[in-house]
């Protein structure tokens, strides 16, 4: 029993890369040895209250024994549904548009097995981007291909595309002609489109535009569904509250498929979305607090001579002083500082590091004297 058991572990294991984050326990150990503590910058979690209004929600639907519906309540699809017109500019998203999921990591790495992909299939996802969507296709045991402009690639075996825009982890925005290209392109060739826009309202030098606006779309969510979390714009992560929204087919499919499997968002965090897509001044709060902090890093590395390309949104700075990622990482961390090496998101970031916004207010002002 136990052979079989060890190669049904080496067979999953042999189907995913390395786990990135382990290569970095040693820079963090270090970093951790500073006098002054470490400032952990490697990571995008947020740290900042959850807002009052959303925390009030939760507590109000805590007395839920019942199990909740997959396609959630109808108050949490028109809130959804009012988000998508007031935010994307979408108006016509309707109930049968929209999709609650359980944070939008589980999402990203499954949906290739929900929508039924395999081998010969290719899933399609940026060059330097979150690692999970290149896991997503390994467990669909379909083939992942990485691009610098999607348009370039061979359709042939192209089911699934993914856009990253703002960028995790190069804050890089695509332009609303950008999009409008590539969407005519999918759909030219049947590929469908999932576009991840999780950090969508956090835009400093750009402001992002959503796949599912009409001079994007044309009007029509045909092969077309938006990813949004409210991990980072509510301070939501440990709530696992996110949700799609575009073409009715497949999220219709998707719905059926979640249904078998259970995959439903507890009831306590259905109230809270309602409550933090109804509410724009916490947003408005939390956006000031990553200005604040942004601005501050952002001068600090630029006077050691790092050179900061995109970042123009999300929550990250991508940077580089022209050296390998790894360097970089060790060099500060023997400032306390940790950051994540670049080459977690593919080899062309081997000469960049990420450098995350979300610590409090103390901790960047730690890192800034110490870089100073």
């Amino acid at each position: 029993m136990s052979s079989t058991v060890s190669s049904h572990a080496s067979a999953v294991s042999s189907r995913l890369p390395d786990f990135p984050w382990d290569r970095l326990e040693p820079h963090k150990k270090a970093a951790a040895a500073h006098p002054g503590g470490i400032v952990d910058l490697s990571i995008g979690t947020p740290v900042d209250p959850v807002p009052d209004v959303i925390q009030k929600a939760l507590a109000g639907a805590a007395d839920s024994p019942g199990y909740p519906t997959v396609w959630g309540t109808p108050g949490l699809r028109d809130a959804i549904s009012g988000w998508c017109g007031r935010r994307l500019g979408a108006e016509n998203v309707g109930h049968r548009g929209v999709l609650p999921v359980v944070g939008s990591k589980e999402l990203v790495a499954w949906l290739p097995t929900q929508l039924g992909l395999g081998p010969g299939d290719r899933v399609a996802h940026p060059r330097l981007a979150y690692p999970t969507y290149e896991v997503g296709a390994r467990l669909a045991r379909a083939e992942p291909v990485g691009y610098a402009d999607p348009t370039t690639l061979d359709p042939a075996g192209l089911r699934l595309l993914w856009l990253n825009s703002p960028s995790n982890p190069t804050g890089q925005v695509l332009a609303k002609d950008e999009l409008a290209r590539i969407v005519a392109w999918a759909r030219e060739h049947g590929v469908l489109v999932f576009s991840d826009e999780c950090y969508l309202e956090l835009g400093w030098e750009a402001d992002p535009v959503s796949v599912l606006h009409p001079d994007v779309c044309g009007g029509s969510h045909e092969g077309l569904v938006a990813v949004h979390s409210l991990s980072k714009r509510s301070n939501l992560a440990g709530y696992r509250a996110a949700f799609l929204a575009g073409d009715e087919a497949v999220l219709g499919e998707l719905l059926e498929v979640r249904k078998h499997g259970g995959m439903m968002t507890p009831a306590p965090t259905q109230a809270a979305v309602i409550a933090a897509l109804g509410d724009d001044e916490h947003v408005r709060v939390q956006r000031e607090r990553y200005v604040a902090r942004r601005e501050a890093m952002r001068d600090a590395l630029l006077k050691q001579g790092f050179r900061i390309e995109h970042s123009e949104a999300g929550l990250y700075l991508w940077a580089t002083r022209d050296e390998t990622c790894w360097e970089t990482v060790a060099g500060l961390a023997e400032l306390g500082i940790l950051v994540a090496p670049g080459d977690f998101y593919g080899p062309a970031g081997e000469r960049f590091v990420r450098v995350a916004l979300t610590a409090t207010d103390e901790r960047i002002e730690a890192a800034v004297a110490r870089l100073g």
